[in-house]
């Protein structure tokens, strides 16, 4: 039922990146000039490797729920030994990813600024913050899911199937997540 609970309300945040979406494709519509303007002043390349980062983190993710469907809390072996890694160490991971792709995005705001681009300086400006911001705020609560997760395993005494579900339905979320930034970073990044 969680897993069933969690796409449902999955598909209710696809509606509300749906929205973010078509307002993003209207004002550029109407404003065409201000993405001629501004869109130079991205950093792809520095984006692309925030990106980069952030889709290999669902790798990571999804090692870790496949360590957790073999009942695999830590791991079986060193540090290096990545193929013996349990759920912890593949969700440390990418709790890790996942808040470095957020101070990237920090990094990008303070650049962008600098530029004099802002929330009131144009529509550009709004929309551009808007969608990205509201991504950033969804990768920020995917990784308290993770903090949790990772909370869970170290109180419980012993890794019950319920662990392993909610494990589960947090990879859910994060390909969720990830799945939205690529169609984000399609739009704003390469559609020039």
């Amino acid at each position: 039922m969680v897993s069933v609970g969690t796409i449902v309300w999955l598909a209710s945040e696809l509606m509300f990146f749906a929205a973010l979406f078509a307002s993003y494709y209207t004002i550029r519509a109407v404003v065409p000039q201000l993405w001629a303007q501004d869109t130079p002043k991205l950093d792809v390349p520095f984006a692309s490797v925030n990106t980069t980062v952030l889709v290999l983190s669902s790798v990571s993710c999804q090692l870790g729920v496949f360590a957790a469907e073999r009942g695999q809390v830590g791991r079986a072996g060193r540090l290096f030994e990545v193929g013996k890694w349990g759920l912890r160490e593949w969700f440390v991971l990418t709790y890790v990813m996942g808040a470095f792709f957020i101070g990237g995005q920090a990094k990008e705001y303070a650049g962008m600024i600098h530029d004099g681009i802002t929330i009131p300086s144009s529509p550009y400006g709004s929309i551009f913050y808007l969608a990205t911001g509201f991504h950033g705020l969804h990768v920020t609560g995917g990784l308290i899911a993770f903090l949790f997760v990772l909370g869970r395993t170290f109180m419980a005494k012993h890794f019950t199937h319920e662990q392993a579900v909610t494990a589960i339905v947090v990879s859910y979320y994060w390909h969720f997540v990830d799945i939205v930034w690529i169609g984000l970073f399609a739009t704003i990044y390469l559609l020039q």
